[in-house]
């Protein structure tokens, strides 16, 4: 299966990074392996840029022209030179009204602006399991490199543009309200689940493909030498798009239905094993 692949796009949490959220060191040296070869590595997560600099700074894509696409599609840029590739935002009206409905349901709705991610209570929590942390909201400030800063009414002191609003619930909660969530905007955002804890607003037509295709008309690089991985259904849009769609072991039924090749989970090097298996002259 082996093409002229001239970049690939990542998902962060599932994918790219273990259960641990961290890059181990064989899917971390094949990725650079790959750039050294001239490749271009996209980082496509639903992160904030401030939350993927991290995996930037681990993979130097600020010296191999890497590119960072955020909040699901609404922002794409290069790490090279900060130039903006794509951008779309909600409009203020719309994230007063996203924020306004979010009172009617037990979630912890999540902001960014700045330096800060705004909230109601920064001790939500979620009731205990095994792959997302209790204290969610200190998890999601955190990784993502934000300072925290509590709101009494997020509605109201929202008076910006967002890329996207992130509400963060209990799985089983979530799965029974995400319809009565998304319904009032149908048609006008778009809504989606990023992991069972997550639900998220962005804007209509926003997904990590639309802001590929802008991103790659500048690169001049085209749809048949692009090779992604995902696991989630955000990763979805983007497993069918490219040349070469690499589903981790541990992704989703649908995401691995449409798939060109599966691969080992993200605790297993699965992009490591699938760039060895499927392009092993970008490793050579």
């Amino acid at each position: 299966m082996a093409s002229n692949i001239k970049a690939i796009l990542l998902d962060i949490d599932g994918t790219l990074t273990n259960d641990q959220k961290v890059i181990t060191p064989r899917t971390r040296d094949a990725l650079l392996a790959a750039q050294e070869k001239g490749v271009v590595l996209v980082l496509a997560s639903g992160r904030t840029a401030t939350g993927l600099s991290t995996y930037a700074k681990d993979l130097d894509l600020a010296h191999h022209n890497g590119v960072l696409v955020c909040y699901n599609g609404a922002k794409s840029l290069n790490c090279q030179t900060g130039e903006v590739y794509f951008e779309q935002a909600l409009t203020v009206d719309q994230g007063k009204r996203v924020l306004e409905h979010m009172k009617n349901f037990e979630v912890a709705p999540v902001i960014d602006h700045g330096e800060y991610m705004y909230v109601n209570d920064v001790f939500f929590e979620l009731p205990n399991q095994d792959k997302f942390p209790h204290m969610i909201i200190q998890y999601e400030g955190h990784s993502n490199n934000f300072l925290l800063c509590e709101k009494r009414d997020l509605a109201e002191f929202c008076d910006f543009p967002l890329n996207k609003i992130l509400n963060a619930g209990d799985p089983a909660y979530l799965q029974e309200h995400w319809r009565e969530m998304a319904a009032p905007f149908e048609g006008e955002l778009t809504s989606m689940f990023t992991a069972p804890v997550y639900f998220e607003f962005t804007p209509l037509g926003v997904d990590k493909v639309r802001a590929l295709k802008d991103t790659f008309a500048v690169l001049g690089i085209e749809q048949s030498e692009v090779m992604s991985f995902g696991d989630a259904q955000n990763d979805l849009t983007m497993i069918e798009w490219a040349q070469i769609g690499v589903a981790m072991g541990n992704a989703v039924d649908a995401v691995k239905e449409k798939a060109d090749y599966v691969t080992f989970d993200n605790n297993s090097d699965g992009i490591a094993h699938a760039l060895e298996e499927l392009v092993p002259e970008l490793l050579a």
